[in-house]
């Protein structure tokens, strides 16, 4: 992918963003926040697209926001889409993320890395002792 492209990306919650605890919800996936930040903040369009729905979904979108990930859309294409049964479920987006793929979730730094064609610099940070600074540039 060329990483100037700024793409629409569907991103599963249960298994994906967090550890599949569902209905609960899980402990967020190693780097899950900070790689979803950092595609946003390339210019990525970020969707939620999950089976989560009603309180449960609510929870999830809570979680995130509280994590500091506002999603363009949820479970559709657009923000101002209407529920139809007239349409197929099914979003539009460039690339479904997603731990039910065909040899399962992969992890977000080699999400990151397919996306960009950027590895990510996962030196130890001399800031905070025992975090690794995925994201931090050279």
């Amino acid at each position: 992918m060329n990483p100037k492209d700024k793409l629409i990306l569907a991103i599963d919650f249960d298994g994906t963003i967090v550890e599949d605890a569902y209905p609960s919800i899980g402990k967020p996936q190693l780097f899950a926040f900070e790689t979803l930040k950092r595609l946003q903040n390339d210019g990525h369009r970020l969707i939620l697209w999950t089976y989560r729905h009603g309180k449960k979904l609510e929870e999830a979108v809570d979680f995130c926001n509280e994590n500091g990930i506002e999603f363009y859309a949820v479970n559709k294409s657009f923000p101002e889409e209407q529920p139809s049964t007239e349409k197929s479920p099914k979003i539009h987006a460039d690339v479904f993320i997603d731990d039910r793929n065909i040899g399962g979730f992969i992890g977000w730094g080699k999400v990151y890395q397919m996306l960009t064609n950027e590895i990510p610099n996962i030196e130890k940070s001399k800031n905070k002792k025992g975090f690794f600074g995925l994201f931090n540039r050279k």
